[in-house]
């Protein structure tokens, strides 16, 4: 008879992962080893072999894991059927939030995902890009002429622009935590957006016809 996980394992993976997340987005995912992230855990490198085969195991934990959750963070909200303007402010608020207990798994996520292999990166990404589109939606039924002018996914690019990189600047214990900065940042954008004004239509480029190879000759010829 298989024996069954112990009550405190998903607790240990968790704090492993949390861990490991911390020295990556400290040392960046190359310089650390597996001794490493076995000492800061307190654990043997026997135990810590038992719940991730690898560091490379550890990353596509992280890294995983962190996107997933946010893409039930935009699945939760929008099973709320709030009103468009309430739904892109929760999703602000709950994204942020969110950020501020995953602050070393998210700048894994921004700075260590090339160290995925192709498949798992992409894998990854896809997750990310169906939590843009979650926001672009809510943008769009949102602010609906600036959809028409395809304008969703830009500025929804420009709100993660914002949020992503809270990390680089932000200092909560100097009294700016997350759970102040998420309203600012909803207030910001939702103040901002609809004085956007879409950038005039472009012609479509003309598509110059190539001269047939005999007439290009003829042509070099004759120019100095």
């Amino acid at each position: 008879m298989a024996r069954g996980r112990a009550a405190s394992y998903d607790d240990q993976r968790g704090a492993i992962l949390a861990a490991a997340a911390r020295l990556f987005a400290q040392r960046g995912y190359p310089a650390t080893s597996m001794n490493e992230v076995a000492q800061a855990c307190g654990l043997s490198k026997a135990t810590l072999y038992h719940y991730f085969r690898d560091k490379y195991a550890l990353l596509v934990s992280i890294t995983e894991e962190h996107v997933t959750r946010l893409e039930a963070l935009v699945q939760q909200v929008a099973a709320r059927r709030l009103a468009p303007a309430d739904e892109l402010r929760a999703l602000i608020l709950r994204i942020v939030a969110e950020y501020a207990d995953a602050q070393d798994a998210h700048r894994v996520l921004t700075e260590d995902v090339r160290f995925l292999s192709d498949a798992d990166r992409e894998r990854v990404i896809g997750t990310e890009r169906r939590v843009v589109a979650g926001f672009a939606r809510a943008i769009a039924a949102w602010q609906p002429a600036q959809a028409e002018a395809g304008l969703a996914t830009p500025l929804t690019m420009l709100l993660f622009g914002m949020i992503n990189w809270l990390f680089t600047w932000m200092r909560p214990e100097r009294g700016l935590d997350h759970a102040a900065i998420a309203p600012i940042v909803a207030d910001l954008f939702a103040g901002g957006v609809p004085a956007v004004r879409p950038p005039p239509a472009k012609a479509p480029a003309t598509t110059r016809t190539r001269a047939p190879a005999s007439r290009r000759a003829r042509a070099s010829a004759t120019t100095p």
